[in-house]
């Protein structure tokens, strides 16, 4: 078992390591401050390749292997998990979805520039009425004259409402089945079409400076065309699609847990109480060495579930444990982080209190924790 990651694999967490370093980490406190959406630094990040790592370079993009794309976005995130979730929300959810399941004409049209960093791409799966029981969609389209009209809502949905979102991709209900359940499609609808909007920018605990927003589609008129994948087959690709997404989550939640631990060493090394700095004390190294140990456990589990997908193996159990585990271990480390800063962990001026308002959602978003474990159970048999 050879754990050393490739010369590419190196080459873009270098990358990534130092752009974050340069260009997002010092912004960061601003950003979560003003809930500005940070379109110079997604620019660049365009430029660089960053927006499109996992797709082919016949569709513009970088051409990495998944595993290659969850260290970078660890690295992203380790700066700022806006930015980190902007990124996510993009490749691993239209992208992706795109990339597996769109048309020739489809992808060139839209995933092309989207991996390019031209134009960013949401995925609208959650309803007020649908969100861990995702079948529960309300949101409808009926053909009519070779149009699909859809009516209905989407909430919580990231990258939708920002001067550069160029689609979203939505789930629908399109019938009944057999067994009586609804049958469910998606759907691509270009930003802009008449009869869909978005509603303001919520105003959020954490992810401040990423774009989330309600969705409204009344009478949405979209071409015949647009239906993504085959008619009925949405429920299965989201799953698939959200299986990806869980392993990126993972890699968020690995990130700013490390930039917890970063935080809280350096100023446990520095803080002096009782005469020495509060690092020799055994109530703070052993807060140090848990969160160590348990954000290298969640590192290597998500790697396991990237590589078992770039391997195409299944892969579904390891990517809900690596999501259950990382996103849990990161509240946990942040939550620690703040009780060793003391006083200074609750006020806005220090990072850990961004990380712990943070954290929080990587509990809830691409299926909650209580999800996870159903996932788990059903992988082994229960």
């Amino acid at each position: 078992m050879d754990f050393n990651l490739s010369p590419e694999q190196k080459a873009i967490q270098k990358l990534c390591r130092e752009f974050a370093e340069n260009e997002i980490a010092p912004r960061a406190q601003e950003m979560d401050r003003t809930g500005e959406f940070p379109y110079d630094i997604i620019k660049k990040m365009g430029e660089l390749g960053l927006l499109g790592l996992p797709i082919s370079k016949k569709y513009s993009g970088a051409g990495t292997d998944y595993l290659t794309y969850a260290i970078a976005l660890e690295e992203i995130s380790r700066a700022d998990a806006s930015i980190g979730i902007t990124v996510s929300a993009h490749i691993s959810l239209p992208c992706n979805a795109l990339n597996h399941f769109g048309t020739e004409e489809q992808k060139q049209k839209w995933l092309v520039p989207m991996a390019q960093g031209k134009m960013l791409g949401a995925f609208g799966l959650t309803e007020p009425s649908a969100g861990s029981d995702a079948g529960a969609t309300q949101t409808t389209a009926e053909l009519r004259d070779a149009q699909w009209i859809i009516n209905g809502s989407k909430c919580f949905i990231t990258n939708a409402g920002t001067d550069i979102s160029g689609l979203v991709i939505i789930t629908a209900v399109t019938g009944k089945r057999e067994d009586g359940r609804s049958e469910i499609s998606n759907f691509i609808v270009p930003r802009g079409t008449k009869g869909y909007s978005q509603g303001p920018k919520y105003d959020k605990m954490g992810w401040r400076a990423a774009d989330t927003r309600e969705l409204i589609f009344s009478d949405c008129k979209i071409p015949k065309e647009n239906l993504l994948g085959e008619l009925g087959g949405g429920f299965r690709q989201f799953l698939q699609v959200l299986d990806a997404a869980r392993i990126s989550m993972a890699a968020l939640s690995v990130g700013v847990a490390q930039a917890c631990l970063d935080a809280s060493l350096k100023y446990a090394k520095e803080r002096v109480q009782f005469g020495r700095p509060i690092s020799k004390f055994q109530a703070i190294s052993f807060k140090l060495a848990d969160m160590a140990t348990e954000i290298e456990l969640a590192r290597l589990v998500y790697y396991k579930a990237a590589w078992l997908k770039d391997n195409k193996k299944p892969y579904a159990k390891e990517a809900a444990m690596a999501k259950l585990f990382a996103s849990e271990i990161s509240v946990k480390c942040a939550n620690e982080a703040v009780q060793i800063h003391g006083g200074y962990g609750f006020m806005d001026d220090f990072d850990v209190s961004r990380y712990y308002r943070d954290v929080k959602v990587n509990t809830i978003g691409e299926g909650t924790s209580e999800v996870q474990r159903i996932v788990i159970a059903r992988q082994l048999g229960c």
